[in-house]
């Protein structure tokens, strides 16, 4: 009678172990660091192994950058370093170790290091991991104090198949790094060398044909070229949009020497700069009766409360808030409702073309009347056009900015428009 093998489940399950991790290691949301360590336990627990690691080369060091363990006392941690030639890992890149050894007290070249006799170990895997450019970045490795006869080159070509996979998630880690040290390396630049200059655009009263106040836009002149919105959003990226914003703001208060004093400065700010008090201090002894403060829409303020708090003793004195880019961000009224500025600024896309657009009109009318219900005025932004500015103060929108009335221009060609 032939007996019948029944396939052990277990096994099964561990046999495909590896091979469901790498189909779900696509899963966005997890960081380098998750997605590694996931990958060396994968690893471990298929080959029975003791200890998994990734030992990073750096300054003839090796150091353990990602360990897992199934010891409550495992012989390495993360961070734990050495000298390059004293590893494993360095004999196997060279070629003087085996990247597959089942004991390693049967292998003479592994006897020469201390190691091997110390902790001891018994089986060992490791293969490089080499980064996108060719660099050899490390070793992923796996290790056991006991041997094991099983192993063998299916399960070499595994390990090299979730080494090439670490390589890709470290290289990308380590390329997000190079550009993050690159931002904020040009934003410093930027800082040290003050390379930005500050220009103001007109606010006019559209009925009285005069100038109410000018608002301060930042202006790089530092290479790569690009928008002053980039810089700012890359400054807050690196954790610098205090230092940015702060330093322009500065800038921009200069401008008080020159403008008439019946002239207001208009100030774009992050929620951020005001909750944590930094605006405070850069405007500490400013006329604050003479400012505005813009915050756009488009940023969410996750406290309304906390923040009007923050602002509460800047407008006791005198300083005025308006909404910017009124009619285009995500929450619109209900964010104007509980800000309740003093000032609420039209979008540009809500102005451009509204002397022929019925929809832009309609929505312009529902604004004013409820800019007037909550006490606050209205400026629009963008006017180009006569028909646009003509459109405007039939709807009893009476103050603007744009190029029809006034491009951003130094403050000594802005000081001629008076």
């Amino acid at each position: 009678m032939i007996e019948q093998l029944v396939p052990d489940p277990i096994a099964n399950e561990l046999s495909l172990l590896p091979y469901v991790f790498l189909s779900a290691s696509s899963a966005e949301g997890e960081s380098t660091d998750e997605v590694v360590l996931d990958a060396l336990c994968a690893i471990r627990v298929y080959l029975d192994m003791e200890v998994a690691f990734v030992g990073e080369f750096s300054g003839g060091q090796r150091r353990f950058r990602y360990v897992d363990s199934s010891l409550e006392h495992p012989p390495i941690a993360v961070g734990d370093s050495g000298p390059l030639e004293e590893s494993y890992c360095q004999r196997v890149v060279d070629g003087r170790l085996p990247e597959l050894i089942q004991d390693a007290s049967l292998v003479p070249a592994a006897l020469e290091l201390p190691v091997t006799m110390d902790l001891p170990v018994g089986a060992h895997l490791s293969v490089p991991i080499r980064l996108g450019n060719g660099q050899i970045y490390g070793t992923f490795c796996c290790f056991s104090s006991r041997p094991d006869f099983t192993l063998g080159d299916r399960d070499l070509s595994l390990v090299r198949l979730f080494a090439n996979f670490a390589s890709r998630q470290i290289s990308r880690e380590l390329a997000a790094e190079r550009q993050h040290r690159e931002m904020r390396q040009r934003i410093v630049s930027v800082l040290e060398s003050e390379s930005f200059t500050i220009v103001y655009q007109p606010i006019v009263h559209l009925v009285d044909n005069k100038i109410i106040g000018v608002e301060a836009l930042t202006r790089f002149w530092s290479r790569p070229i690009r928008s002053p919105d980039v810089w700012f959003n890359e400054a807050a990226e690196v954790g610098l949009s205090e230092e940015l914003e702060m330093a322009a703001i500065a800038k921009a208060l200069t401008s008080f020497a020159y403008l008439p004093d019946d002239v207001y400065l208009s100030l774009n700010v992050s929620p951020d700069n005001i909750l944590n008090g930094a605006i405070h201090r850069t405007l500490h002894e400013a006329p604050l009766h003479r400012i505005v403060l813009e915050v756009t829409e488009h940023v969410s303020i996750p406290d309304y409360s906390q923040f009007g708090q923050a602002l509460a003793p800047l407008r006791e004195r005198g300083l005025r808030l308006a909404v910017d880019d009124a009619g285009s961000g995500y929450a619109s009224f209900l964010h104007i409702l509980k800000l309740n500025p003093e000032i609420i600024k039209l979008d540009i896309g809500l102005i451009r073309h509204i002397d022929t657009d019925l929809k832009r009109r309609a929505l312009t009318v529902a604004l004013v009347g409820f800019a007037q219900e909550i006490g606050s005025k209205l400026i629009a932004e963008g006017i180009e056009t006569a028909a646009e500015r003509a459109t405007l103060e039939q709807l009893r929108v009476n103050k603007a900015q744009g190029y029809l009335l006034g491009h951003p221009l130094p403050i000594s060609e802005t000081v001629a428009l008076f």
